[in-house]
C-alpha cells in the first residue's frame, strides 16, 4: 500500500511541476503582450459574450465569467477530489499524518490575513483580506522540482499536504465570506440532488452519465443561487465513490478467465479484420472487470489531473493575469505593497511558528530527513500564491485599479518568496 501511494504521489509530482513551467510561460507571455499594445483587443475577447441554451432556458456570459465560473468549477472538482483522497487514504487520513499539514496550513491562513487587516487603512480595499491566505501547489511544487533529488521526500509530502488543506480553507472562505445574497430554495434543492449522489454511492449505484448529469444542474442551481458556481465542483467531488466495486483476488480470477475464453473460441479465418461474436464478449467482459477494479474517484482523478493541470489553469492564467503595467498602475501600489508583505511575511511566520509550535507541543512530528530550517524555508515557499489568489481577488473586487493592484501585488510577493525559497533552500541541501 505505501508503494502504491508512493508511486501516485511522484505521478502527480511529476505532473504538477511540469504543468508550473506552462503555467508560468503562459503568465509571462500574456502580460508581455498586453503591454507591448495588445490591451484592448485582450480584453474585448474577454468580455464578449457567449450565450448557449434552448428555447427560454439560456445562459449568456462573457469568456472571462465562463473561465472563472464555469472552467474553474472544474478545476475545484478536482481539488475536492484529491481532498477527499487524502482524507480517506493519503496524508490527512489520520491525526499522525495529518496534524502538521492541518497545523501549517492555518498558520498559513490566519497570518497572512491578520498582516492584511492591520497594514491596509483603505475600506474600499478591506474585502480583499483573503487574497494573501492561499498557496498556488503547482508553482511550489515546480521549485522544489528544480532543485531535483536532493529535496527530501517528506519535505515534498509536506507540502502537498499543507498546500491541498490551504486549498479547503480557501473553499470554506469563499463559501462564507465571498457569495452574494443567497437563494435558499435553489441551494436546498441543488443539496437534495447531492444527497441523491451520496445515496447512489452508499449503495453501490455509480454511473458516471447519471454523476455528470447531476453535476451539471449542482453547478446551474448554485451559479442562479448566490453561492460560487465553482463550489459545485467540490461538492460533487465528495460524491464520488472511492471504493472499488470487485476486490482484486477476485478481478485476477475472472480476467483470467475471459482472457481463457478468448483464447478457447473458434475464430473467423480472416482475423486480421474481425473477432467472433465470443471473443467480442469475452473483451467486453474484460472492460467490464477494469472498470470495477478502479475506484471511481482515482480513475477520475487520473483521467482529468491533466486537463486541468494543461489546459484549464493555463487559460485561467491567460484571462487573468493580463495587467497593464504603466503610471496609472501603480496609483493603488499600497495594495500591491500589502498583499506582496502579506503573501511572504504571513505564510512564513505563520506556517513555520505553527509548525514548531505543533512539533515542540508533541502534537505533530517533523517530516522525515527534514530540519527545521527547511521547514521554516517550505513556509517562505507558502507565499506563492498564484492562482486561488487571483480567483479569490475577482471576487473582492469589482473596481479594475484595486483588481490590477492586487495583481500586481501577487506576481511581485509570489516572485520573490519563490526565488528567495529556492535559493535559500537549495543552501540547505548536500550537493
Amino acid at each position: 500500500m505505501k508503494k502504491f501511494l508512493t508511486e501516485s504521489f511522484d505521478r502527480f509530482f511529476k505532473q504538477e511541476t511540469s504543468s508550473s513551467v506552462l503555467l508560468l510561460g503562459v503568465t509571462v507571455l500574456t502580460l508581455f503582450f498586453v503591454n507591448v499594445g495588445y490591451y484592448d483587443p485582450y480584453f474585448e475577447l474577454l468580455l464578449e459574450k457567449f450565450t448557449v441554451g434552448i428555447s427560454n432556458f439560456v445562459l449568456s456570459k462573457s469568456l472571462v465569467l465562463w473561465i472563472n465560473d464555469g472552467l474553474m468549477a472544474i478545476f475545484f472538482f478536482v481539488i475536492g477530489l484529491e481532498i477527499k483522497r487524502e482524507i480517506m487514504v493519503g496524508e490527512l487520513s489520520s491525526f499522525k499524518k495529518a496534524s502538521l499539514p492541518v497545523f501549517a496550513a492555518l498558520g498559513g491562513m490566519l497570518f497572512p490575513i491578520l498582516i492584511f487587516s492591520n497594514l491596509n487603512q483603505t475600506p474600499e480595499t478591506a474585502s480583499g483580506w483573503a487574497i494573501p491566505m492561499a498557496t498556488d501547489i503547482a508553482f511550489t511544487l515546480g521549485i522544489l522540482k528544480l532543485l531535483g533529488k536532493r529535496v527530501p521526500y517528506g519535505l515534498k509530502v509536506f507540502l502537498t499536504a499543507f498546500a491541498i488543506v490551504d486549498d479547503l480553507g480557501a473553499i470554506v472562505v469563499i463559501a462564507i465570506f465571498y457569495s452574494a445574497s443567497i437563494h435558499w430554495n435553489l441551494i436546498l434543492f441543488a443539496l437534495g440532488i447531492f444527497g441523491l449522489l451520496l445515496l447512489m454511492t452508499r449503495i453501490g449505484l455509480y454511473s458516471k452519465y447519471i454523476y455528470s448529469l447531476a453535476g451539471v444542474l449542482i453547478w446551474i442551481l448554485f451559479l442562479k443561487s448566490g453561492i460560487h458556481a465553482t463550489l459545485a465542483g467540490v461538492l460533487i467531488a465528495f460524491a464520488i465513490p472511492i471504493r472499488k466495486y470487485i476486490k482484486p483476488y477476485h478481478f485476477q480470477q475472472e480476467m483470467k478467465n475471459a482472457l481463457e475464453s478468448f483464447n478457447l473460441v473458434s475464430t473467423p479465418k480472416d482475423t486480421r479484420y474481425i473477432l467472433s461474436h465470443n471473443q467480442i464478449g469475452a473483451i467486453d467482459r474484460i472492460e467490464e472487470l477494469t472498470e470495477q477494479i478502479q475506484s471511481p474517484l482515482q480513475n477520475i482523478e487520473h483521467r482529468m489531473h491533466g486537463w486541468v493541470a494543461f489546459l484549464i489553469m493555463p487559460i485561467f492564467a491567460f484571462a487573468n493575469a493580463g495587467v497593464l503595467i504603466n503610471e496609472q498602475s501603480f496609483s493603488n501600489i499600497q495594495l500591491s505593497l500589502i498583499i506582496a508583505a502579506s503573501l511572504i511575511f504571513g505564510n512564513l511566520i505563520g506556517i513555520s511558528l505553527f509548525s514548531f509550535g505543533a512539533i515542540k507541543l508533541k502534537l505533530a512530528s517533523m517530516p522525515e530527513n527534514t530540519s527545521f530550517k527547511q521547514l521554516a524555508i517550505t513556509g517562505l515557499m507558502g507565499g506563492v500564491g498564484f492562482t486561488m489568489s487571483l480567483f479569490i481577488t475577482n471576487l473582492s473586487y469589482a473596481e479594475q485599479a484595486y483588481i490590477d493592484a492586487s495583481k500586481i501585488g501577487i506576481l511581485l510577493g509570489s516572485t520573490i518568496a519563490g526565488v528567495l525559497g529556492y535559493f535559500l533552500l537549495k543552501s540547505t541541501l548536500k550537493k
